[in-house]
C-alpha cells in the first residue's frame, strides 16, 4: 500500500511539474508563434500598400487622369478576398475611394475610428499582438471606443501630389480565428506529448524503482541471515560460557590429560608473577613481544611463543583467533560482522588492537562455540 502511494505521488509529481512548465513554454511559443504571423501580415500590408500608392503616385506624375487611376486600382482590387486582409484608399476626409467592397465606396472611415497606431507611427508585430491579447495602448497601439470593427488599418501610405492615402486593413476577426486556432493546436499537441513524457517517466520510475527495490529485498535478506548468524552465534557465546563455568566447577578429575596448564609464569618488569589459567583474558603478541592481559585488566609478559602457550592451554577456554591473538572464552563480550564474511571480537578488558576473526576460521570458531 505504501508503494502505490509512493508511485501515486511521483505520478502526481511528474504531471505537476511538466504541466506547469508546459502552460509557460506553451504561452511562450504561442506568442512567437503568433508574432511571426502578424509580422508577415504587416509586412504583406505595408508592401502592397506602398506598390499601390507609388503606382498611383507615378500615375498622377505623368497626368493620367484621376478618375482612370482610381477606376484602375478599383478594379484591381474588387472582389478580392478579404479575410485576412485588404487595401483600400480614401481621401482626407476619411471618404472611401477605392474598396474591394464596391458596397462600401463613398462611406467615411475616420482614422481615430479603425487606425491601431498612431499617424507616422507604424506598428510592429509584439504591439500587435498585446492589442490582440489586451486591447490595451502600448508602443502606439490605441483602445478603440464602443463596438469593435470587423477589420483595422495597420499601415497608411500616403499618395503624393495629391489627398489620398492607401491603408492596409487587417481583418481582426480572422486573425483572431487563426490566434485561437495556433493556440488549439499548441494545447493539443503539448498536452499529447506531456502525457506521453509523463506515463513514459512514469514506467521509467517504475522500471528503476522495481529493480532498486528487488536488489534492496536481496541485501535485506543478506542482512536480516547474518544478523541472525551473529544472533546464534552470541546466543551460543552465553551458552559455551555456561558451560565453561559449569566445567570448572565439577572437579579436577575432569582435567585427565596432565599436558593442559593449570597456571603459567609471566613477569611484569622485573617480577616473576605466576598467573592462574583461568584468569587470563587473552594473550596477544605486539612487536614480538607477548603480553598475557588478564580478567582483571592487568598485562604481563611472557618470554614464551604464542604457539607454546596455546599448546599448554585448554582448548575449550582458550581460541586462537589469528596469529597475533589467543582468545579466552571469559573475555568475549560481543561478536560482531566485520567486512567481507568475517568477524570482529570485542573482549573485557578491552584489547589495544581489534581482534579480526578471518573468513577462513570463522567455521572453526563456531565449531569452537557449539563444542
Amino acid at each position: 500500500m505504501r508503494k502505490d502511494k509512493l508511485y501515486f505521488l511521483t505520478f502526481l509529481s511528474l504531471f505537476t511539474i511538466v504541466y506547469i512548465v508546459g502552460y509557460f513554454s506553451v504561452s511562450y511559443l504561442l506568442g512567437l508563434g503568433t508574432e511571426q504571423f502578424l509580422k508577415i501580415q504587416i509586412e504583406s500590408s505595408k508592401r502592397e500598400s506602398r506598390q499601390i500608392a507609388n503606382f498611383m503616385s507615378s500615375q498622377i506624375k505623368d497626368n493620367v487622369d484621376k478618375e482612370t487611376i482610381i477606376r484602375t486600382v478599383q478594379k484591381s482590387i474588387e472582389n478580392t478576398n478579404t479575410e485576412i486582409g485588404f487595401i483600400c484608399v480614401f481621401d482626407r476626409t476619411g471618404k472611401q475611394i477605392c474598396h474591394p467592397d464596391p458596397r462600401k465606396i463613398g462611406k467615411k472611415t475616420l482614422p481615430e475610428k479603425s487606425y491601431v497606431s498612431a499617424i507616422g507611427d507604424e506598428i510592429n508585430a509584439k504591439d500587435f499582438y498585446s492589442y490582440l491579447q489586451h486591447k490595451k495602448e502600448g508602443g502606439g497601439i490605441r483602445n478603440f471606443i464602443g463596438t469593435h470593427p470587423t477589420s483595422e488599418i495597420i499601415y497608411i501610405a500616403p499618395v503624393d501630389h495629391v489627398d489620398w492615402i492607401v491603408a492596409g486593413h487587417a481583418n481582426m476577426d480572422k486573425i483572431n480565428e487563426e490566434h485561437d486556432r495556433l493556440k488549439t493546436n499548441f494545447i493539443v499537441v503539448y498536452i499529447g506529448t506531456g502525457t506521453v513524457i509523463v506515463l513514459l517517466s512514469f514506467l521509467m520510475v517504475r522500471l528503476v524503482g522495481s529493480s532498486y527495490e528487488r536488489r534492496l529485498e536481496l541485501k535485506n535478506e543478506k542482512l536480516s541471515e547474518e544478523v541472525l548468524n551473529l544472533s546464534q552465534l552470541n546466543q551460543d557465546l552465553s551458552v559455551y560460557k555456561a558451560k565453561v563455568d559449569a566445567s570448572m566447577n565439577v572437579s579436577e578429575e575432569v582435567v585427565e590429560n596432565k599436558s593442559i596448564k593449570k597456571r603459567i609464569l609471566t613477569y611484569a618488569k622485573n617480577e616473576l608473577v605466576s598467573l592462574d589459567v583461568e584468569d587470563i583474558a587473552h594473550i596477544y603478541m605486539e612487536n614480538t613481544i607477548i603480553y598475557v592481559k588478564s580478567l582483571d585488566g592487568k598485562t604481563s609478559n611472557s618470554n614464551s611463543s604464542l604457539e607454546e602457550l596455546y599448546s599448554g592451554l585448554d582448548s575449550t577456554l582458550f581460541f586462537r583467533a589469528n596469529r597475533q591473538f589467543i582468545l579466552s572464552v571469559k573475555s568475549i563480550d560481543k561478536i560482531l560482522k566485520y567486512g567481507n564474511n568475517q568477524l570482529k571480537i570485542e573482549v573485557v578488558p578491552k584489547s589495544p588492537k581489534p581482534i579480526i576473526i578471518s573468513k577462513n576460521k570463522v567455521a572453526e570458531f563456531r565449531c569452537w562455540l557449539n563444542s
